[in-house]
C-alpha cells in the first residue's frame, strides 16, 4: 500500500520532529548559558523524545518502502525570554498535533491502522507536551518570570548538600 499523501505525512512528521529535537537542544544551551541547569535537562529530555518520535516515523516510511529524507521542518530560533521559548514550543506542539491528527484520519480512511495508530500514538504525547507548556506559562503569569526561574537554577554544591 503506497499513498503518496500518507508518503508525505510521514516524510513531513520526520522533519518536524527533527525541527523539533533540535529546537529543544538550543533551548538546552541557551538555558544553560542563562544558568537554568534544571530546565535545560528538562529540555535535553524532549529533544530525547522529538528524536524518538522521528525514529517511529523512519521505520514506518521504511515498512511503506519508501525512502525517509531527514532535513528540518523549519530552523530552530533562539529564544530570549522563558515565555517566548514556551509559547513558540507550544505553537510548534500545536501545529504537529493538528497535522498528526489530519494524517491519522487519512490514514484511517486508506485502512492502514499502523500508520493510523502511530500518529495517534504520538498526537497523546504531544498534547501532554502541549499541557506541560501550558502549565509553566501559568506559572510564570501567577509566580513572575524571577520567581519561577530561581526553582530552575542548580549551584555545584547541590548535591553535595542533598547528600
Amino acid at each position: 500500500m503506497k499513498n503518496t499523501k500518507l508518503i508525505e505525512y510521514l516524510q513531513r512528521a520526520v522533519n518536524m520532529e527533527m525541527s523539533a529535537a533540535h529546537q529543544y537542544q538550543l533551548h538546552a544551551h541557551t538555558l544553560e548559558d542563562w544558568g537554568l541547569t534544571k530546565m535545560a535537562a528538562k529540555m535535553r529530555e524532549e529533544m530525547s523524545e522529538e528524536l524518538g518520535h522521528s525514529d517511529l516515523f523512519i521505520e514506518r516510511l521504511f515498512f511503506l518502502k519508501a525512502s525517509p529524507k531527514i532535513a528540518f521542518d523549519k530552523p530552530p530560533q533562539k529564544a530570549e525570554s522563558l515565555p517566548e521559548m514556551f509559547k513558540a514550543d507550544k505553537a510548534d506542539e500545536e501545529e504537529a498535533i493538528a497535522v498528526y491528527t489530519e494524517a491519522a484520519q487519512h490514514a484511517a480512511e486508506l485502512g492502514d491502522i499502523g500508520t493510523r495508530m502511530l500518529f495517534e500514538k504520538i498526537v497523546l504525547d504531544e498534547e501532554g507536551h502541549k499541557d506541560w507548556l501550558e502549565l509553566q506559562l501559568d506559572l510564570i503569569d501567577r509566580l513572575g518570570e524571577k520567581t519561577y526561574s530561581s526553582k530552575l537554577v542548580s549551584f555545584a554544591n547541590d548535591e553535595e548538600d542533598e547528600g
